[in-house]
């Protein structure tokens, strides 16, 4: 008998050339970005690298708290880190958001492509329940 194919979406490993991303990464990349303090941290990381120190001085919360936060972020595969001489910035993985971006983008347009379909069966009814107007008589 033979084995089914797996979905698409079922490898659970890190996307690899065709940039499918599967429902592991998927699930750990979006429970990291669910807390507010991951997000603003990526955001800040959109502008460019930062050190610890950098990323923690607009938050109310100790280093460690911090270094926790990305250390989820890194497990998520959204930021890495490097070692420059004494200094370890964090950098943001825009490929990793990328490919969330076109999973989303996928469903996305599917429901657009729905929607646009109902609006087309709206405005069909619309057109099949206006009554004819009476032309008036000279």
């Amino acid at each position: 008998m033979p084995v089914p194919a797996p979905h698409p979406d079922a490898a659970d490993a890190a996307p690899g050339a065709s940039g499918r991303v599967g429902p592991v990464a998927l699930d750990k990349a979006f429970a990291a970005l669910s807390d507010p303090v991951r997000r603003a941290i990526v955001a800040r990381l959109s502008r460019g690298s930062a050190t610890l120190g950098e990323l923690a001085e607009p938050f109310s919360i100790t280093l460690q708290a911090v270094s926790k936060h990305i250390s989820v972020l890194e497990d998520s595969g959204l930021v890495w880190r490097t070692r420059e001489a004494q200094r370890r910035p964090v950098h943001l993985d825009a490929a990793a958001l990328a490919r969330l971006t076109s999973w989303i983008d996928r469903y996305r347009l599917d429901a657009e492509a729905a929607y646009r379909r109902l609006d087309a069966v709206i405005a069909a009814s619309r057109i099949d329940t206006t009554e004819p107007t009476k032309e008036k008589e000279s």
